[in-house]
């Protein structure tokens, strides 16, 4: 496989299939978590994006590229659930049937804010690559077109224009850390940051109970992780894609991993002192700022990535962090 590099170029073409129809995300300025980490922290809050997260982007992205006669088989994807919305929200955009496959413990929120959009969901398995299975099954016997959750050029483009407006609205940044589940967000953003400004640093952040993107790095080919321990839907990721292995490899800088635990204490920390709600993936970021894991200059004009905002509010509730 070649290895995927894009362009400046891709991600303001994708940019015209994909600004049209999201929502402006601000970047806000966090004076607490700069003082408890002692760097110049932004939050790049997508958390008020359409569908509750960043992942609508990718889907217009792709769907606006796709054939009439892919469109006219409709779409199937496989999701933990940012990614069900998003496919949701542009296919029905693009007047297109979508099915989405989720697994079956699946937030019911998630499936709930799925359906109203439009989307036939199917519950299969108890973890994305089990989900994901029964969408390459319903390829087969129903004939609809895939939209891969993260490993998709396209899509990976639609995920990068985030990277592109990080730049614009902060000229200063020095350094993005963002969260990885499967890879796409990041591979978008760190390609799309570095290509209009090489000098920043990217750093990722996975939960140490399912750091697949890591060991995928440090082997140099993809590891497919025997069990994850890992409740953070956006993160639970056996086996990440080869695409994004790859850019991952190339443009991020840093992987560091912190547990469950501690990114909870983050989501809790946004609420109380910057006065936002960001699901769990989206608050690891933020969480391994105030473990110390990101190493960086003091000051360092830094933008943590908020991917996106659907909490399960039932699972916080039963959390123990004690």
């Amino acid at each position: 496989m070649t290895a995927l590099t894009l362009t400046r170029a891709d991600f303001e073409a994708a940019r015209r299939h994909v600004e049209p129809h999201i929502h402006p995300t601000p970047i806000l300025t966090s004076r607490s978590l700069s003082e408890v980490c002692g760097l110049d922290v932004r939050l790049k809050a997508e958390l008020f994006q359409r569908g509750g997260s960043y992942k609508v982007r990718g889907p217009l992205n792709k769907i606006a590229r796709l054939s009439d006669e892919e469109r006219t088989r409709g779409v199937v994807c496989s999701s933990a659930g940012n990614h069900a919305q998003g496919v949701a929200i542009a296919a029905r955009h693009h007047g297109v049937k979508a099915v989405v496959c989720m697994a079956e413990n699946a937030t019911r929120s998630k499936i709930a804010a799925t359906r109203g959009y439009g989307a036939r969901v199917v519950l299969h398995g108890r973890i994305w690559d089990e989900a994901n299975e029964k969408a390459l099954e319903l390829v087969e016997s129903e004939g609809y077109t895939y939209i891969h959750p993260f490993d998709d050029p396209e899509l990976i483009a639609g995920q990068g224009t985030m990277g592109l407006e990080i730049v614009e609205q902060f000229p200063e940044v020095e350094l993005v850390v963002v969260p990885i589940g499967g890879g796409g967000l990041i591979s978008g953003v760190s390609m799309a940051v570095k290509a209009v400004k090489p000098s920043v640093r990217v750093i990722g952040v996975e939960s140490s109970g399912a750091p697949a993107m890591k060991r995928s790095v440090a082997r140099g080919s993809r590891v497919t992780l025997d069990r994850v321990d890992c409740v953070i839907d956006g993160l639970v990721v056996k086996r990440v894609g080869e695409h994004t292995r790859s850019v991952v490899s190339r443009f991020v800088d840093e992987i560091v991993t912190l547990p469950d635990e501690q990114i909870f204490d983050a989501v809790l920390w946004l609420m109380a002192r910057a006065k936002v709600v960001a699901e769990g993936a989206a608050a690891s970021p933020v969480g391994a700022l105030l473990q110390g894991l990101v190493d960086a200059p003091a000051g360092t004009k830094t933008v943590c990535v908020l991917s996106g905002g659907n909490l399960d509010v039932e699972r916080l509730r039963g959390q123990s962090w004690n």
